[in-house]
């Protein structure tokens, strides 16, 4: 029988009074591993001691939890070991425990070293550190902003609302009057989207007739699709008829969207009527960021036979003063890169503004809005990710602002065109009512 002697001997003469131990399986052992070397996670891990899976490196050497362990003990005990055999026995899963003297020289041999085993004061402080961390996750995450149950049913209303109010088809474009460009050698039919139309439309609220219950000024109003007794010249503006039908749409669309917003039909009629009158263009200019194309300034519905320049939208008697800072804000507020859930609460707080003309009971329309505004800023903290959601509500928020001045300037143009017969015969009576006698 043979002494254990090598480089363990002197490794003995060098162990310490204090006894060491080793930390639990949560804290794992530091390492000095090179980068470079540093193993391949799709390897399978093998332990360099016995050849059993490796659960990671434990005192500077991969290995399993069982020779983690036991080298540990060994080193905890100062154990002496002798090898029953010749001194150079093959370590295996099965036979480990067969040879204590060899199992511990080759724990040596592969790099395992009793400085990297913590002693009891260090494992003490470790564990105190560990929870003193979790202590603190534990009060980050409950001093950290959570949706209530009732503010996530509110966003679950509004995209249902949403959803049911736009048709990433486009399929009912085919009802419009075929847009008509005057570059063009003949008439172009297609199913397409404009620039002021938008934009977010769904199959089964295009039936007007769910409508029926509103106040008199909308609930008589239907789209006009009949076009094809007039007899006007378009050669000026023709795309105006096209557009007409897509801005009616619309509009259409906007209300049955406002109509399922939490709060909304707790107003009066005329309240109702005066926000949608003076957000309808604005809602409709958010919608369509859907559609449009930050590579080409285009608005595309559905294919590139529906896309649409500029150029239409002048066809159809817009200038440049609207059209620019159009372009502007559609590019600003595509690179929000906003979640569903906060497009559709930017589009509700539009609707819901205390400060329209005409709306008599400011309170009431303030106090939804505030509560969609909490929802909205909640949602940004707890949902949206960094770095998108630094100051993501205060940007939000100054596209209000934006939409305010397309506003006017839309109205500007408007009444221009409508000044024309020739032109406001081409708009359908939707159009004509909610633009047409504006409150502002």
């Amino acid at each position: 029988m043979s002494e254990f002697q090598s480089p363990w001997e002197l490794y003995q003469q060098n162990i310490p009074d204090e006894l060491d131990v080793e930390m639990e399986p949560m804290a794992p052992c530091p390492t000095f591993t090179d980068k470079a070397t540093d193993f391949d996670r799709n390897i399978p891990r093998i332990c360099g001691v016995c050849g059993d899976k490796a659960t990671g490196f434990h005192f500077n050497a991969m290995t399993c939890e069982g020779c983690k362990g036991f080298f540990r003990r060994s080193m905890k005990r100062k154990a002496m070991f002798t090898c029953p055999f010749n001194g150079d026995c093959k370590i295996t899963k099965d036979n480990r425990r067969h040879c204590q003297a060899c199992r511990l020289k080759r724990c040596v041999d592969i790099g395992m070293m009793k400085e990297f085993i913590l002693t009891d004061e260090e494992v003490q402080r470790k564990r105190e550190m560990i929870m003193k961390r979790k202590e603190e996750e534990a009060l980050k995450e409950s001093l950290k902003p959570k949706l209530l149950e009732e503010q996530q049913q509110v966003i679950d209303i509004l995209l249902e609302a949403h959803r049911k109010t736009y048709d990433p088809t486009y399929s009912d474009f085919s009802q419009f009057r075929p847009p008509v460009r005057q570059n063009d050698n003949k008439e172009q039919t297609s199913r397409s989207s404009s620039m002021t139309a938008g934009f977010s439309f769904s199959d089964d609220s295009s039936d007007t007739s769910s409508f029926s219950s509103e106040p008199l000024m909308f609930s008589s109003l239907e789209l006009n699709d009949d076009s094809t007794s007039m007899s006007i010249d378009f050669s000026h503006l023709s795309m105006l008829p096209h557009l007409a039908d897509l801005v009616s749409y619309s509009i259409q669309k906007v209300i049955g969207f406002a109509k399922m917003i939490p709060g909304f039909r707790s107003l009066t009629a005329e309240d109702q009527i005066a926000l949608l009158k003076s957000s309808a263009i604005e809602v409709i200019m958010l919608r369509s960021n859907q559609s449009f194309s930050l590579e080409d300034m285009s608005w595309t519905c559905g294919s590139n036979d529906f896309k649409y320049q500029v150029s239409d939208v002048t066809q159809a008697g817009h200038s440049l003063d609207l059209l620019e800072p159009l372009i502007k804000f559609q590019i600003s507020l595509k690179k929000l890169n906003l979640h569903e859930e906060e497009h559709v609460l930017l589009m509700a707080i539009c609707i819901l503004s205390p400060d329209r003309p005409g709306v008599q009971d400011t309170a009431l329309v303030e106090s939804i809005q505030d509560r969609l505004s909490q929802i909205l800023q909640t949602y940004i903290l707890c949902r949206h990710p960094p770095p998108g959601n630094h100051l993501l509500y205060p940007k939000m928020i100054q596209k209000l602002t934006d939409l305010r001045s397309l506003n006017e300037e839309h109205s500007k143009q408007y009444r221009c065109l409508s000044f024309l017969p020739e032109h406001s015969m081409q708009l359908t009576p939707l159009v004509l009512e909610v633009f047409g006698n504006e409150i502002s």
